[in-house]
């Protein structure tokens, strides 16, 4: 059985995309290594990037030609320093060149190595990347074939042919549907979060596990600020204003007059969601959860759950993070979280039922209670295109980051003012979000060749 850590789905990098920055960021890295350790790097003299389908559609928007640039410079999403990528890019565009060792350079220029033209998908998945170096003849002396398949996560071409399953980690509670979790749930007496520990624990010692999810939250509040304090327009053609600090500060002044409204809660939401998807969609530091475009609804609901909800658990944030990866490893088996391969309801819609679980089990709801809240989350975002703007993470991408927060927060009170009993199995639920993004025209799918994409004309 296959299985993944709650960790996979929450890491830190950089924005505007998991799939098309964070993973082509990896996979340039990858075949860094690949030819650094090549027994015919003296003969390399140059490199080229091929990326077909989805990335080749909306690359420049979402930066995907920056992150295999950023890549094969020997930088990697979880450690780069988001604020020196400018500088390292005007170097690269000037020297034409890439420095593999102390006395190995080889070369390569963006403008000419990198390209984003073949609309037509690769074969396993819309996300393809081909990589080859090159000799002074002009052969190809390496080559290989990586997908971006959504939340940062990139297989080669023979991964993704013949997976290898990692069931000899003694998971004491391995689980591969919703249904088996409950199972075990209430077998064993345990919520979902300590469920979802214990497989964590097996990884590593609790006190790590902890600090891990330290680092998550504290990444994730801190996109929170950044987002509150930016100011100008984000990148790109659109020339869109950033939002949330002129929000924070109308949501200020109006002090105890806020009290008469009794939704005025949904604005301190909003603005949460937004300050981080505004700082995604600007390239800063972000925690991917479980995608970029949708890195917005977990710390949103997060924060609203510290600041205006009262748990009965003294470690409620650790909690809550680990219910929400519990869910999100059960979409990541059984379907998918790439907007490219299932629409966004692979992404905005999987961050929503995972928030609403969380926040369901941060309120002490029961394993029952939490899959209800799942199950809401995703039913009522069944269908949901991808269809940004220009290729940017920006329109629909940012408000519908703040919609899906609420949303989230909705379907958690909506399941703990029930038993837990209800119609639709979370299972079935998943099962037809994959059915539905596979019956999706790849129009509506990351590509910016439909919906709002071509129906908004720029000026």
């Amino acid at each position: 059985m296959q299985h993944y850590s709650i960790f996979d789905l929450f890491n830190i990098g950089i924005g505007p995309s998991s799939s098309h920055t964070v993973g082509p960021m990896r996979a340039a890295h990858r075949f860094l290594e690949q030819i650094k350790n090549s027994p015919k790097l003296s003969s390399i003299t140059s490199v080229r990037c091929e990326c077909y389908g989805s990335l080749a559609a909306t690359g420049h928007g979402h930066s995907t030609d920056t992150a295999i640039m950023i890549g094969l410079m020997g930088e990697e999403p979880q450690t780069v320093n988001p604020k020196a990528i400018p500088g390292m890019i005007e170097q690269l565009k000037a020297e034409k060149k890439l420095t593999i060792s102390a006395n190995k350079t080889i070369a390569f220029n963006p403008a000419t190595d990198i390209d984003l033209t073949h609309y037509h998908p690769l074969k396993l998945h819309p996300n393809g990347m081909l990589f080859t170096a090159i000799d002074a003849n002009g052969d190809a002396v390496e080559d290989a074939v990586f997908y971006s398949t959504g939340g940062g996560f990139v297989s080669s071409e023979q991964e993704l042919l013949h997976p290898v399953e990692n069931n000899t980690i003694p998971y004491p509670y391995p689980y591969q549907s919703a249904e088996e979790l409950l199972h075990m749930a209430e077998e064993q007496n345990l919520s979902i979060s300590s469920i979802v520990l214990a497989n964590e624990c097996a990884l590593l010692p609790e006190n790590q596990v902890s600090e891990k999810l330290d680092l998550i939250w504290e990444t994730m509040y801190q996109s929170i600020r950044n987002g509150m304090t930016a100011t100008g327009n984000l990148p790109g053609i659109l020339k869109v204003p950033r939002r949330a600090k002129k929000m924070r500060k109308a949501l200020l002044v109006r002090g105890e007059s806020a009290l008469k409204d009794p939704l005025s809660i949904m604005d301190w939401i909003n603005l949460y969601a937004i300050a981080v998807s505004e700082e995604n969609a600007a390239g800063g530091r972000i925690v991917t959860a479980p995608t970029n475009g949708a890195a917005g609804i977990i710390p949103a609901v997060l924060n609203y759950a510290t600041k205006f909800c009262t748990s009965p658990y003294a470690d409620a944030i650790h909690r809550f993070l680990l219910t929400a990866g519990g869910i999100a490893i059960l979409y990541k088996k059984n379907a998918s979280i790439s907007g490219a391969d299932v629409g966004c309801q692979g992404e905005v819609g999987v961050a929503c039922s995972m928030a609403a679980a969380a926040l369901t089990e941060y309120m002490g709801g029961t394993p029952f209670q939490v899959e209800n809240a799942a199950e809401i989350g995703m039913e009522h975002n069944l269908g949901l295109t991808c269809d940004p703007i220009a290729g940017l993470v920006q329109i629909p991408c940012i408000e519908r980051n703040a919609i899906a927060a609420i949303k989230a927060i909705n379907a958690a009170r909506i399941s703990l003012g029930g038993s837990g009993e209800h119609f639709v199995p979370l299972d079935k639920v998943i099962r037809t979000m994959l059915d539905t993004g596979r019956d999706m025209q790849s129009k509506y799918k990351e590509t910016a060749q439909g919906g709002l994409a071509v129906n908004v004309v720029n000026c």
